[in-house]
């Protein structure tokens, strides 16, 4: 029914407005009586040998909503019906900002893909704070990075301001140094300066789990996203890096700069590219990782997830857990459901 009829409808208008139209609608249907209840039995796949304990946490499912779909932690509740074992927020900053201008998201259709250049627009963390403290049980990792207006002498700050702000809130983590839409953001993908951010936070994980009396079990977990245009020189830094500074894992990948093979008219547009086009390198870069780390930390896939079988490739390919975006709103979410039913058929 959603690529049917929903999907062509929304693909007539812009696809900024649509987002926040989705976002409406479904916020609404669930306050109906019992239409919660119903898209869970609808979509939702309810087996034990789906759950895993993936970097000291219980997942109920591997399949998880990447940032950038719920970014202000405004629809993660109504989110979780549709089947997903875990929501990421985000990307968040210290301060709201309202990111690059618009018209900045962009769908090509001949290729399955979107290419965004929002910039990290959010109302800031304390708002999506207070947001969260209304959390019924989801799982949630927080994606945090830096305002448009701090160096990147000073990001270490920011990423401290968010980590602090979260830290009740969140289960995980992830730090966000690989988006192509904040100027020089990426810089801080280079060896040195990504250590010592890791470094730094860290040390505040450390700092926070010890004077927290009441806390049980493991800091929290800290995830490294990475883009996935890295050579294999620079993927074998982060390694070396997660190893240093103990982090639990990494998120592979983020959106890409490469517009190689694309089809679509407006393929020229400037910012990240996310769908199938990404799909193969995105896989490459789990193997990659997996592989000359001798699988010493866990990794979650995500990129250009369009079918279950797309998902079974990656956790084959070593990932633990796979994240949606463009594939959720290609597909819809019938594609939760058939990428937890795929993987029980292989159990």
């Amino acid at each position: 029914m959603y690529k049917q009829i929903i999907r062509p409808i929304l693909f007539w208008f812009d696809p900024e407005k649509v987002h926040h139209f989705s976002f409406s609608f479904i916020r609404f249907i669930n306050k109906l009586p019992f239409t919660s209840s119903i898209i869970k039995s609808i979509y939702e796949v309810n087996d034990s040998r789906l759950e895993s304990e993936v970097f000291g946490l219980k997942f109920k499912n591997p399949v998880g909503l990447a940032a950038g779909f719920d970014k202000d932690a405004k629809l993660y509740q109504e989110l979780s019906n549709f089947g997903f074992g875990f929501i990421e927020i985000g990307t968040l900053t210290p301060k709201g900002q309202e990111g690059n201008p618009k018209k900045r998201l962009f769908r090509l259709l001949e290729d399955s893909a979107i290419i965004n250049r929002m910039g990290f627009n959010n109302g800031g963390v304390l708002e999506a704070v207070e947001r969260l403290k209304k959390n019924r049980g989801v799982l949630i990792g927080g994606n945090i990075g830096k305002n448009k207006v701090t160096s990147n002498e000073n990001a270490v700050d920011d990423y401290k301001i968010c980590f602090e702000a979260l830290y009740d809130y969140v289960d995980y983590f992830v730090v966000n140094v690989s988006s192509p839409n904040t100027p020089n953001l990426r810089e801080l993908q280079d060896k040195e300066p990504l250590t010592n951010l890791l470094r730094s936070l860290q040390e505040l994980n450390y700092q926070k789990y010890a004077s927290n009396d009441d806390f049980k079990g493991e800091i929290k977990p800290i995830l490294l996203k990475i883009a996935p245009d890295l050579t294999d020189d620079q993927l074998l830094d982060i390694i070396d890096i997660v190893k240093e500074t103990k982090i639990s894992g990494v998120i592979a990948t983020n959106t890409t700069i490469s517009r190689e093979g694309l089809q679509s008219n407006n393929k020229s547009e400037v910012g990240g590219l996310s769908g199938k086009p990404l799909t193969k390198r995105s896989t490459e870069v789990i193997r990659f990782l997996s592989e000359k780390s001798n699988k010493a930390f866990p990794i979650i896939g995500v990129g250009g997830i369009h079918t279950a079988e797309d998902a079974i490739e990656k956790l084959n390919a070593g990932a633990s857990l796979v994240q949606l975006y463009t594939g959720f709103i290609y597909e819809g979410p019938a594609l939760i459901k058939a990428i937890n039913k795929k993987i029980l058929e292989k159990a």
